[in-house]
């Protein structure tokens, strides 16, 4: 066999431009390609786990949706009630002067005067009456006038009824 003695070469040859090039390409390239597919690769990743997020999120909500949906009634219900609870404690709040000026003006009700509506709102009474004589009707209008619990009275409607020979009024009481 031949015996293949060692080279020893002491002269370094001068790589040219291209050829450091090339050589850095190669090598430093392939770590930026390297880093740069990483990069995208978990961004990819990442994007997966949105969408999962995403959907997850759209399915509570169709839950929570449906939930709502199954308890509007029962909340409309206890809306409507609390909206009644609270008109219920004002018209309460209210009603004792009311009621005690009703109860007075029922009292001040001459003989000869038929009432045919009364309503109270608030600080408001209307009256729908007939009359069979003046003299009941002004002593109604007189009684109301002088009663402290009336800020004024109103005549809003006086008609003579010559077929029934009666008196049809409305009137208009202001409370305090």
């Amino acid at each position: 066999m031949a015996f293949k003695s060692p080279s020893i070469n002491l002269i370094k040859e001068k790589k040219t431009f291209i050829e450091k090039f090339i050589s850095w390409a190669l090598t430093v390239g392939r770590v930026v390609v390297i880093v740069t597919e990483g990069i995208a690769l978990s961004a990819f990743l990442y994007r997966f786990s949105l969408d999962r997020q995403i959907i997850d999120l759209h399915d509570k909500i169709k839950q929570k949706q449906q939930v709502l949906a199954y308890l509007k009634p029962s909340e409309d219900t206890f809306r409507s009630l609390q909206e009644r609870l609270a008109l219920a404690s004002k018209l309460n709040a209210s009603a004792p002067s009311a009621i005690s000026a009703f109860n007075d003006i029922v009292q001040f009700i001459p003989e000869g005067l038929i009432i045919n509506n009364f309503s109270i709102s608030d600080q408001v009474i209307k009256i729908d009456a007939n009359s069979q004589s003046i003299a009941a009707l002004s002593t109604f209008i007189r009684a109301l006038r002088a009663y402290k619990k009336i800020n004024s009275v109103s005549l809003d409607k006086i008609e003579n009824r010559t077929s029934s020979s009666t008196i049809a009024l409305g009137i208009t009481i202001q409370l305090k």
